[in-house]
């Protein structure tokens, strides 16, 4: 462990050192995210000034919900988005049999090959609507809260990661995967706002089925004294049976590659 992370430290300080001999493009990059960020923040907007109570719910909760989930996507953004372009960038050229031939974890090496950016922002607004609906709603910054709110984004951002390492690793018999991995990850959409607003059936689907509700819904609940049981508390659980699944059909689609031979 201690190894790869040492490994990891060094790849990421040279994706850095890139990343600053074109700063404009990082800080386009950066900022990029955030302006996408604020359209979907402008829609809820809308959406809660026509609709002040939604189920229950107000802008300032609605935001708490939004906010943590923009947290958890931040962390698979940085640090596992070459799971989206494992097909086009690696596989189709030939370009992922330097991975087979280097002392390290394959999976390892894809996602310390590229720190993406362009999550940073992402983290910043996160982050800025968690203290700002907190703030707003009078939520004391416990350290229990505060713990919780750090298990809780890390459990989401590793349920963002297993889920769409899972989907991925269809690149291995399809190459172009990013269809796929998209039909799963835009799901997410609906995790943006509470699941009570929804039918049963999507609540059940973004518990159990797609669970990007303990990114969001729950959590939130937790900090806002909503009561919703031990589904508070099991994020991290579920995060773990999802990785442990994610990594085991990675190695059943890492058995099955074939390289292009270019």
């Amino acid at each position: 462990m201690k190894r790869y992370a040492a490994l990891y430290w060094y790849f990421l300080l040279q994706r850095f050192k890139i990343l600053m001999e074109y700063r404009v493009n990082f800080l386009i990059g950066a900022s990029s995210t955030v302006i996408l960020q604020i359209a979907g923040l402008l829609t809820i907007w809308v959406i809660m000034s026509q609709v002040p109570n939604l189920n229950g719910w107000n802008l300032n909760e609605i935001l708490l919900v939004y906010g943590l989930l923009t947290l958890s996507k931040s962390i698979t953004h940085m640090f596992a988005d070459n799971l989206w372009t494992i097909g086009q960038d690696y596989i189709r050229s030939g370009d992922f049999d330097r991975f087979l031939v280097r002392p390290i974890d394959p999976l390892f090496h894809l996602l310390a090959d590229r720190f993406c950016h362009d999550g940073i922002g992402n983290f910043l607004i996160g982050a800025g609507l968690v203290a700002v609906s907190t703030a707003a709603l009078g939520i004391a910054w416990t350290p229990l809260n505060l713990l919780y709110v750090v298990i809780a984004v890390a459990s989401g951002g590793a349920i963002f990661i297993a889920l769409n390492l899972i989907t991925a690793t269809s690149a291995f018999w399809i190459v172009q995967s990013i269809p796929v991995t998209q039909i799963i990850f835009n799901t997410h959409e609906f995790a943006k706002y509470p699941l009570t607003i929804y039918p049963r059936a999507i609540g059940l689907l973004m518990t159990w089925l797609i669970p990007y509700g303990f990114a969001s819904f729950y959590p939130a609940s937790y900090i806002l004294g909503r009561d919703v049981g031990a589904l508070a508390w099991m994020g991290p659980i579920v995060a773990v049976v999802l990785l442990v699944v994610g990594y085991r059909v990675w190695l059943f689609g890492l058995r099955h590659y074939a390289s292009t031979g270019s």
